[in-house]
């Protein structure tokens, strides 16, 4: 699969793998980034907050992610199916520029190309940062990340296989087709624009049937 590195797509992570969002990156590395950013669109009207981005070797942006709705908490199996999770609703929407396999600014090496795999692949590690086995001991829930990660992989790896349907949404006011799958962590769903970016996106509680995505006019007023 044509897409980024593995250890690029990475979420930060705290002690024990929990992605923290309060931890997340300032507005600063979205504003270096060459391509528009995406997000839901007007008619979502609730809390949109920061993430964090995704850089190559020689420190170009490559993809970045914002979230809405509910900030996710760790879900486990205490929270699943409790009032916890029930009450937790949000969608994080994943920028990744569309570039083909080139040579990074420095000269000292290649950059894999980009792809709506790429998107996919991000979408589906995003939704696991927040899907660790809580009472897990540290190296079972090791195990149980290079499991889950692993499938994620293969998955977005086969856009056209049974796992994936196909959903119209609309971009830029535009309906757009979309690679979707669910799971019992939640949903996965990927797709490009016209705008030269892929769009991927993740989430729980809150149906991605009646999203819509749309340019970032100031990706300052997120911060």
């Amino acid at each position: 699969m044509e897409t980024t590195s593995r250890a690029v797509a990475q979420a930060p992570a705290a002690e024990g793998g929990q992605q923290v969002p309060s931890a997340r990156r300032t507005v600063d590395g979205y504003l270096r980034a060459p391509f528009p950013w995406y997000g839901l669109d007007e008619a979502f009207t609730g809390p949109r907050w920061l993430m964090q981005v995704g850089t190559a070797a020689d420190g170009a942006v490559e993809h970045g992610s914002i979230g809405h709705g509910d900030e996710p908490s760790l879900r486990n199996e205490h929270a699943a199916g409790g009032d916890q999770e029930a009450k937790e609703k949000f969608a994080v929407v994943v920028t990744v520029a569309a570039s083909p396999s080139r040579r990074s600014a420095d000269g000292t090496g290649l950059l894999e190309a980009t792809s709506v795999s790429s998107a996919a692949w991000l979408a589906g590690v995003g939704l696991l940062s927040f899907t660790w086995p809580g009472q897990m001991d540290h190296s079972l829930r090791d195990d149980w990340l290079d499991q889950q990660t692993e499938t994620a992989w293969v998955l977005a790896d086969d856009l056209d296989g049974s796992d994936w349907s196909t959903l119209s949404l609309p971009v830029d006011g535009v309906p757009t087709a979309f690679h979707y799958r669910e799971s019992e962590f939640g949903w996965v769903l990927a797709g490009s624009t016209s705008a030269g970016v892929h769009v991927g996106a993740y989430g729980r509680g809150m149906s991605a049937y009646g999203l819509g995505f749309a340019v970032v006019k100031d990706i300052a007023a997120y911060a």
